[in-house]
């Protein structure tokens, strides 16, 4: 890649900023985590982390706060559980 589009993408990204626990909420969203370790998933409400961490929390940084309940993992992801659009089908 070149230098002037590498530099173009790092002003794009400083620009922007991490949903937060309060977006979600008013999105009416979720959190979705998953353990990086043995691959479990699941979904956090945002009415149970805000008191917790407060609206102004950042999504991607949850993750450093919780503990796998399958594996007992620290090793957690989590971004917006956004809404499923189904299933997806064959792509031929």
């Amino acid at each position: 890649m070149g230098r002037l589009k590498e530099s173009v993408i790092a002003r794009e990204e400083r620009g922007q900023r991490a949903a937060s626990l309060g977006d979600l909420i008013q999105a009416g969203i979720g959190v979705f985590c998953w353990c990086n370790r043995c691959g479990h998933s699941a979904e956090a409400t945002t009415a149970m982390l805000v008191p917790q961490l407060g609206p102004g929390f950042p999504v991607p940084e949850i993750g450093t706060r919780m503990r796998c309940t399958s594996c007992g993992s620290k090793d957690v992801a989590t971004r917006p559980a956004w809404p499923s659009h189904g299933p997806i089908t064959r792509h031929d």
